[in-house]
């Protein structure tokens, strides 16, 4: 059911506002979930960015060996992986969505240390959201 009736509900509309969206919203389409030591220390999903080190977990070219992302293509919303290449050609990577790896390690540079500072924060605030505290409770009650 359509609830907004601003925002059209038609498929070949929404198709093309998908497929023809700008890099900068591409952008945050293009999160990766991260392994589970890396979800303990920082958060769930990242964007994925050039010389990050990944797993593949799904698809065709899944297996166990981690390695960098050589590129990270907005426009096909595709990564590049090191070691993943296609199997009738010799020196051509593979593209895999973002979704179908896990990453295992971060190249941190000053924004995405910024980035994952802010999103810890505001987990943190999510956590406390709602709760009452017992000085605040006594406060009202007086």
């Amino acid at each position: 059911m359509k609830f907004n009736p601003f925002v059209t509900s038609d498929r070949s509309k929404n198709r093309k506002h998908h497929f023809n969206e700008p890099s900068h919203m591409r952008q945050k389409v293009m999160l990766s979930p991260q392994s589970k030591a890396l979800r303990q220390k920082y958060i769930c999903s990242m964007r994925i960015s050039k010389d990050d080190e990944v797993q593949v977990v799904r698809g065709h070219y899944k297996g166990q060996h981690i390695s960098k992302t050589v590129q990270v293509y907005r426009k096909k919303c595709v990564i590049y992986i090191e070691r993943v290449q296609r199997e009738n050609s010799t020196a051509v990577h593979a593209g895999i969505h973002p979704n179908k790896e896990v990453s295992t390690r971060l190249k941190l540079d000053k924004d995405r240390k910024k980035i994952l500072e802010h999103k810890a924060k505001s987990q943190q605030a999510g956590k406390e959201k709602g709760k009452y505290k017992e000085e605040l409770i006594e406060k009202i009650q007086e």
